[in-house]
């Protein structure tokens, strides 16, 4: 599909309208004084625990902003993947070895406390090294940028001299925001101790323009000096985002709500560092199945690798993408339909009466990078899911002959590659999930008679395929056996059959297992097998 800059432009989707708001930040800039060259986008980690679904979240967003940015302008972008690695380390993770030894280094920089798990030459670059091969797994355009190294470098250092001369400025901002206790001892500054090699949070008694420097007091209660350059001193995280954003040009940034109420800070700081704030977007944070708040110290939540075990990344990249600004709860249960909800979006996509404009409003269409796979799913996860529950079919080779005797068009493991990894997503998903929470029921007489009935009709209807064909017989079965609302027949034939309260289309459903096969069920559960 070959999308114009008028269409992208006239685009609804919500990346196409933060890509906008870039837009006209390039268009404001080129004929002042600093004309962007490139626009910058930046994500940010800490590296003291293992990239997780979050992590996903923010890079897959920004990368979506990214490609529609990409698409309505040629000016050049680049997406920074930023590790607070120089950040001291104030809490053992309770997931990680070696606890004894990460406690008597507590208070260091994650790059100069020895890698727990031995494989790298710090904590801290190996949990890079996993921040980068978790990046790379899906395929993200990226530069990844270590706080250890850029402050180090000195890439900072101009930055930092600013904050240091606006010393004041820096303070007037962020005292009001701090407890009176904490107010006495603050300061944007933490020192990298040179006696024990600590990040402090040291109280500073002094601070020297012309030399670069600052004075504060050391642990055992005397003096040190040191340079705010060089790696020799870090900011506080809420100054950090600000100086950060202005030392490397940032245009874009995204964070999770528990950032906004700091946001104002950040904003603040990039000026007094010298920098234009970047476009900024905040996302909603995940709520477990209770709708709490998911924390990773509870463990309430569900990891990347949980997901990945049971759904598509595709699926996972259209949960985050829908509804970014909306709370929404993140757990075993939304996967199916997540996967589902993939399904039907792509083969909205590639449906003939599809315009241009309405693919670009299409979530696959900024999953994929505008390069949409032309995959076909004749079966959705909801029906392989029951389908696997009514014939016991944990063989896979059983489950495509299924599929194959329903489908239109000729469908094999070799050439439909994500349905085939669909047939293992259900088969694990049922056996995890579904089976444990069966509960099977007798038909009351008036479903049994109503059930005898469908029993005979399906019969009847031969080997019929046809979803809906199967689903008016099921409609008119219910009617005639005076099921009012209709739903309850449906429910019925839910906890009967399949020892569920839900399912997908019945007739679809029937049409997908054999309506013979799917009478013979029928007649099995009245005999009372389904109870024993």
């Amino acid at each position: 599909m070959k999308v114009t800059t008028q269409q992208a432009l006239a685009a609804k989707a919500w990346p196409f309208e933060e890509a906008r708001k870039l837009l006209a930040r390039v268009e404001a800039r080129k004929s002042g004084s600093n004309p962007i060259q490139r626009v910058l986008f930046e994500t940010g980690y800490g590296p003291s625990g293992l990239p997780h679904i979050g992590t996903f979240g923010e890079v897959a967003r920004t990368s979506w902003v990214r490609h529609a940015f990409e698409t309505i302008s040629d000016v050049p972008t680049h997406l920074i993947a930023f590790s607070d690695d120089m950040d001291g380390l104030r809490k053992v993770p309770d997931n990680l070895p070696k606890q004894d030894m990460l406690t008597a280094h507590l208070g260091k920089p994650l790059t100069a406390i020895p890698d727990p798990f031995g494989t790298h030459e710090s904590f801290g670059h190996h949990m890079n090294a996993r921040l980068r091969a978790f990046l790379d797994r899906f395929g993200f355009r990226y530069e990844f940028y270590s706080s250890t190294a850029t402050y180090k470098s000195g890439r900072f250092d101009e930055a930092l001299l600013k904050i240091l001369a606006n010393y004041d400025k820096v303070m007037a901002v962020m005292l009001p925001t701090l407890g009176e206790e904490r107010q006495q001892t603050y300061s944007p500054f933490l020192p990298v101790s040179p006696r024990s090699g600590k990040v402090l949070l040291a109280k500073v008694v002094a601070h020297d323009v012309d030399k670069g420097a600052i004075t504060y007091i050391e642990e055992d209660g005397s003096e040190e000096t040191v340079l705010v350059t060089g790696g020799h001193c870090k900011l506080q995280w809420k100054p950090d985002m600000g100086m950060r954003w202005a030392a490397l040009g940032v245009d874009y940034e995204m964070y999770g709500k528990d950032h906004l109420s700091q946001a104002p800070l950040y904003t603040v700081i990039c000026k007094i560092a010298g920098g234009t704030p970047p476009e900024q977007y905040m996302y909603e944070m995940f709520l477990d199945d209770q709708g709490q708040k998911i924390s990773k110290s509870k463990g309430n939540g569900i990891s990347l690798d949980d997901w990945l075990s049971y759904g598509s990344p595709e699926s996972l990249a259209l949960f985050m993408f829908q509804k970014p600004r909306t709370a929404k709860k993140l757990h075993f249960d939304v996967i199916p339909k997540a996967v589902d909800e993939y399904i039907a979006f792509l083969g909205a996509y590639h449906a003939p009466e599809t315009t241009d404009e309405q693919r670009l409003e299409n979530p696959v269409w900024h999953i994929h990078g505008g390069k949409v796979p032309d995959e076909r799913y004749p079966v959705s996860f909801a029906l392989l899911l029951n389908l696997v529950s009514a014939s016991n079919a944990h063989n896979r080779d059983v489950l495509w002959g299924f599929i194959r005797a329903y489908s239109s068009e000729p469908v094999s493991p070799q050439t439909n590659r994500g349905l085939d990894k669909l047939v293992d997503f259900a088969q694990r998903y049922y056996q995890d999930f579904v089976k444990p929470a069966k509960v099977f029921r007798a038909a009351a007489d008036k479903e049994r008679a109503a059930l005898d009935d469908l029993a005979g009709k399906l019969d009847a209807l031969g080997d019929e395929r046809d979803g809906k064909v199967v689903q008016d017989v099921v409609y008119e079965v219910g009617k005639a056996h005076g099921f009012e609302p209709l739903r309850a027949w449906f429910v019925a034939l839910y906890e009967v059959l399949l020892g569920q309260s839900q399912g997908p289309r019945f007739g679809s459903f029937a049409a997908l297992f054999g309506t013979a096969q799917t009478s013979a069920m029928i007649r099995a559960a009245l005999a009372g097998e389904f109870l024993k």
